[in-house]
């Protein structure tokens, strides 16, 4: 039987917080991992399954803003509370620009923070999502296979490690096989539209993922070069 509990990964570098979080998140029914750095998240969401990133605004380190702004530039879409003990208008704000979906000041109610999990989880069921760790679409090609939800390529069922920006090219272009796509319609798509990549960093990009799942790079089946234009994905490797 698939376990459907909604999945809570929470981020805060205060102890008693993160405690607080593991303890009252699982009353209330609901599976909880927690961190106390933005170090590990990425590797996280790429080999597990979350509904909901709780995440403190200011950490040593990658601070919430950075890593938020971070995710949403890979084209992570999980939905991301922030926290601060900050009560600054402006530090919401910026937040939100970011990439963060709803904004809770410290000290809080726990009573409240469940209700806006509950809130988003409503949201992404409403919206045909579902819980993201039930349901999941898979893009095979050759001998790869590509999980979007878990941010997870995979090639003969081991892992391929990839760095955000290519997995975000990977994506975009995976998203829309057979379709040719501009080389700054495909930075709007991997990175966001205020994204100033160049069109030369994503050839560099590109020329890494080949060297990755090509059999010979300088000919490449699946990521196919549309002269003057762009990039096409071929998960058949047939078009030239």
């Amino acid at each position: 039987m698939t376990d459907t509990t909604p999945r809570i990964l929470a981020v805060d570098d205060d102890a008693e917080m993160r405690a607080l979080l593991q303890r009252y998140l699982t009353d209330q029914g609901l599976t909880v991992r927690t961190e106390a750095s933005a170090e590990r998240v990425d590797r996280l969401l790429a080999r597990e399954p979350f509904d909901v990133l709780v995440l403190d605004l200011m950490m040593p380190g990658e601070d919430g803003l950075a890593l938020c702004q971070r995710l949403r530039m890979a084209g992570e879409t999980i939905p991301i509370i922030m926290l601060t003990a900050r009560g600054d208008p402006v530090d919401r704000i910026v937040g939100l620009e970011m990439g963060a979906d709803d904004y809770l000041p410290k000290p809080f109610n726990p009573r409240e923070l469940v209700a806006r999990i509950r809130s988003m989880l409503r949201r992404q069921t409403m919206q045909g999502a579902g819980p993201r760790h039930t349901i999941e679409a898979q893009v095979a090609f050759g001998p790869f296979m590509l999980f979007p939800e878990r941010r997870a390529l995979e090639r003969d069922g081991q892992p391929v490690d990839l760095t955000s920006g290519e997995y975000a090219l990977l994506s975009a272009l995976a998203a829309s096989p057979g379709r040719p796509l501009g080389r700054e319609r495909l930075i709007e798509l991997a990175f966001g539209r205020d994204c100033e990549s160049s069109d030369r960093a994503v050839d560099v990009q590109i020329l890494r993922l080949r060297r990755i799942i090509e059999t010979d790079p300088a000919n490449p089946c699946f990521i196919q070069t549309v002269r003057g234009f762009g990039y096409v994905f071929v998960p058949g490797g047939e078009i030239r």
